[in-house]
């Protein structure tokens, strides 16, 4: 039952991130941070105080950060590029296309600020397709996970993954929900177990989706709700077994739907188990300024929306 998930507290999942890299720095000499003039808004400040040989400032140049990272690479060092996400991405993508990807470096990128809930600096800074720009490239990992404790457990994971990885996170503060040892690269976490829809989410979107589950079990609707945190290997065969059974589906991302998580769910599904799917995400457009309760709101992208969507869903069953 939904209503059974405790809630341990409020934390930004960009915390996560920061101390996710300092307990990881601890165990491994060769983890290196790098930053491009962002350092405090990235959480980097405990990595610093107790690293500072550690850490290389990079100023307010990303691809250069992108292309130092790749050459720390061949010395044995594990480096973790950090800034907004639509500068590790949109800025520099030939950067990681080219220097990172395509040679494998083991590189992780790591990314804050993604999203409308990174609210009224706008859309200018609002990435929203950077999901489907970093999991189109061969061998890249894309982690985007749900609050502040996977966000943590995930930094410290891609330490000991060997490849470059992409990892998303936010500014807002955002419940507590999960714990650390339930994260697994490339392993699906099943939230709830239902037999009328399945609900697919990543990223903040997944407690969005619990809170809509909630609704939906009140009306009584059995809900099957699934944290794809990996979207990239993407644990096919959770989403497969979940679709079979339920027979529809309801993906839920704060991206646009056009690259992201909900193209991966239907790609599995038009293959393995054709059912009706329904997106929540941003259709086709650019954000705006404004608070992040108010942007998700205003792009379909609240409980409300998953609902409606859920209900749509199981409807087209035949």
């Amino acid at each position: 039952m939904l209503a059974n998930i405790q809630v341990t507290g409020n934390k930004d999942t960009r915390s996560g991130f920061g101390d996710g890299i300092l307990e990881a720095a601890r165990e491994n000499k060769n983890i290196i941070a790098l930053t491009a003039d962002l350092a405090g808004s990235m959480k980097l400040n405990g990595f610093i105080k107790e690293f500072p040989e550690r850490f290389i400032q990079c100023g307010i140049a990303e691809a250069n950060m992108i292309g130092i990272a790749a050459g720390l690479t061949i010395g044995g060092k594990i480096p973790y590029t950090t800034t907004f996400a639509n500068f590790s991405t949109g800025r520099v993508y030939d950067q990681i296309r080219q220097s990172i990807a395509y040679s494998g470096k083991n590189v992780k990128i790591c990314a804050s600020h993604a999203g409308l809930t990174l609210g009224e600096d706008g859309a200018t800074h609002q990435i929203l397709e950077d999901i489907g720009l970093m999991k189109m490239l061969p061998g890249m990992t894309v982690i985007v996970p749900a609050d502040y404790n996977q966000t943590k457990a995930a930094t410290k994971a891609i330490a000991q993954f060997e490849g470059p990885v992409y990892l998303r996170f936010g500014r807002p503060v955002w419940p507590i929900f999960t714990k650390e040892e339930d994260f697994v690269i490339g392993k699906a976490q099943n939230i709830s177990e239902g037999k009328d829809v399945s609900i697919f989410a990543c990223g903040h979107l997944v407690w969005i989706a619990i809170e809509a589950g909630k609704i939906l079990e009140a009306k009584g609707i059995s809900v099957e709700i699934i944290n794809i945190h990996t979207i990239k290997p993407i644990d096919k065969e959770a989403v497969v077994t979940s679709i079979m059974k339920t027979g529809c589906a309801v993906t839920a991302e704060e991206h646009n739907i056009i690259g992201g998580l909900g193209d991966s769910i239907a790609q599995i599904a038009s293959t393995d188990c054709p059912i009706p799917i329904e997106y929540i995400g941003t259709k086709d457009t650019f954000g705006e300024s404004g608070t992040p309760s108010e942007l998700l709101v205003k792009y379909g992208l609240d409980a409300v929306h998953i609902v409606a969507a859920a209900e749509k869903a199981i409807s087209r069953k035949k």
